[in-house]
């Protein structure tokens, strides 16, 4: 069965090369030797610029004019205004005395996510990562049931905790019949903000535990066997041994893991709306809701406070560089 595949599928490309070589001819004669590739990366180039680049051109313009109207041609040109409201503060140490308040809140719910969710994300998937690791019973099925929230969508896992968590939900059905009083698990602001966090990592924490078990597996077990001769205790091998092999993993994990926090919408959206108040309102959901949502949609302040978001992420996409190209250099000095 495999030959007659192979077969066949030689065959079909066989047929591909025979009906495109008088294309594949003209080209070369046209472009040189040297320049052929740019016929077989054009396609690619062309359907990434018209969904990447384009966009990004349209959203800056839209960031430098204003009004209400959604065509370009109809939007009057205001430079900088739109990042002059976004940024306007009396005092940036009160919230309250900015113009957009709402943005600076955001922007204050998305640094406190981001740096408590990831450093819950990365040591807990690194402990899950170094248990699964182990010779268990059942490895492979716990492997599976981390990994298997990945696989959902992020609003089916978000509508599935929402059941769990709202007031007639399961959580507080499950208290009132123990004589216990429910609990505001989503309408508490305190609350709220928690399972945002608990909901994410759940969510997410098999991928990342997946490439710390990758890099685990990668590691020579020589030298654990080295260790073990040497009697080295456990916490001396996960500190000389395990943690420094694993660094370049563990810097992709993080770097991965606070882009995808700063990027946080889909559940938090679904299971508690931004709210109560604005204590969920992350930045991405401030983009949708300044866009979109409101009854008049200021696309100009969104388009601006997009662009606030990729440079922040653009920044961290360059924190990963460095802190790769640091450990590389350390790996290759030792």
């Amino acid at each position: 069965m495999k030959a007659f595949f192979v077969l066949f599928l030689s065959r079909v490309l066989a047929l591909f090369f025979n009906l495109f070589e008088p294309f594949f001819r003209l080209g070369q004669r046209i472009l040189g030797s040297s320049r052929i590739g740019w016929l077989f990366v054009g396609p690619n180039l062309l359907i990434f610029g018209l969904f990447t680049f384009l966009p990004i051109l349209i959203n800056i313009s839209y960031a430098l004019t204003g009004g209400v109207n959604l065509m370009p041609h109809l939007r009057p040109y205001t430079g900088a205004e739109n990042f002059a409201i976004l940024l306007e503060c009396r005092d940036y140490f009160d919230i309250q005395t900015c113009r957009k308040d709402v943005f600076w809140r955001a922007i204050f719910n998305t640094v406190k996510f981001s740096l408590i969710q990831v450093v819950l994300m990365v040591l807990l998937s690194l402990i899950t990562a170094l248990v699964l690791n182990r010779k268990i019973i059942g490895r492979g099925f716990w492997r599976g049931v981390f990994f298997y929230p990945v696989l959902l969508s992020p609003v089916v896992v978000a509508l599935i905790w929402k059941w769990l968590l709202q007031n007639q939900g399961v959580f507080n059905a499950l208290l009132v019949g123990a004589g216990a009083a429910p609990v505001d698990w989503l309408t508490d602001a305190g609350w709220a903000f928690f399972w945002t966090i608990f909901v994410s990592i759940w969510a997410h924490m098999g991928f990342y535990t997946l490439i710390l078990l990758a890099g685990l597996q990668a590691i020579p077990k020589d030298m654990y066997e080295a260790a073990e001769m040497d009697a080295a205790s456990p916490w001396r091998v996960l500190r000389r041994i395990t943690l420094p092999l694993l660094m370049p993993n563990l810097i992709v994990v993080l770097v991965l893991a606070m882009i995808r926090a700063v990027q946080i919408f889909d559940e938090v959206f679904v299971l508690t709306g931004g709210g109560p108040g604005s204590a969920t309102t992350f930045i991405v959901q401030f983009i949708y809701q300044t866009g979109f949502a409101e009854q008049i949609h200021l696309y100009g302040l969104a388009a601006a406070a997009s662009l606030v978001l990729a440079v922040g992420l653009m920044l961290l996409t360059f924190a990963q560089l460095r802190l790769t190209r640091a450990e590389q250099a350390g790996q290759k000095a030792k």
